[in-house]
């Protein structure tokens, strides 16, 4: 009787503690889903042919005027969400591609562009990412930095391991003035690994899940202009820098 008690008790000890991994795998790995504004995003019109694949979903524009654009989504967010900035984007020009991470984590996939730049071998590209996508983005360029035209961070910063400050990419850094979730101290250290003629632009009023069409984010401040406007400021700054790539 005694080890038929013992091996109910292992057994219920190891549901236990299933239980509480599916809990936390539910809790902590359930993605920021895209809101309406990017489902729509993601039908072609406009001049932009919009496909998906397993690893990616692509803007393509009708008539290519510039660089293409690798784009890594921030951690938890589907890559979906980031439909409405892509598109508008890929509408003035520029192919855009958004890669999908595992677990919608880039720090599992952090080659996740080569593969893209390796399908299209007659397009020249920049690379970069929303918050932690920003981060892996960045290692992936200082390590191929031959491959780039240009890095770009949204709400972001490269750590050492991607440091640019050797290379000569042309680097934007975009942040909004209400952004809560960004680390500012290891977003200040980050500024020590970029290039000394980096663009910094600021984004009068905006926080940090807007870039994206998500909703809310836990922690982050309450941005002063609308999820569109934000949008709309970041890809004319990014058009701005990416009209003026070397």
């Amino acid at each position: 009787m005694g080890k038929k008690l013992t091996k109910r008790r292992v057994l219920l000890g190891i549901f236990a503690v299933l239980i509480a991994a599916g809990f936390f795998l539910w809790r902590y790995l359930t993605p920021y889903a895209p809101e309406e504004r990017a489902e729509s995003a993601l039908v072609s019109a406009g001049g932009v042919r919009v496909e998906q694949n397993d690893n990616w979903i692509s803007f393509e524009p009708s008539v290519t005027l510039g660089a293409a654009v690798i784009f890594y989504p921030g951690a938890l967010v589907a890559a979906e969400a980031y439909a409405p900035l892509a598109k508008k984007i890929a509408a003035a020009g520029h192919p855009f591609y958004i890669a999908k991470m595992p677990l919608n984590l880039a720090v599992i996939k952090s080659d996740a562009a080569g593969e893209i730049i390796r399908v299209h071998p007659k397009l020249s590209f920049v690379l970069g990412g929303h918050s932690l996508g920003g981060v892996m983005a960045s290692r992936y360029a200082a390590e191929h930095a031959d491959q780039l035209k240009g890095v770009y961070y949204l709400a972001s910063y490269p750590d050492e391991k991607g440091s640019l400050k050797d290379t000569t990419l042309s680097v934007l850094s975009i942040l909004g003035t209400e952004d809560h979730v960004v680390d500012q101290e290891k977003y200040n250290e980050g500024r020590s690994y970029l290039p000394g003629n980096t663009v910094y632009y600021s984004v009068k009023g905006g926080n940090h899940a807007q870039y994206g069409s998500y909703g809310e984010q836990k922690g982050d401040g309450r941005a002063a202009i609308s999820e569109e406007e934000q949008q709309a400021l970041t890809a004319r700054a990014m058009l701005d820098w990416m009209g003026n790539l070397r």
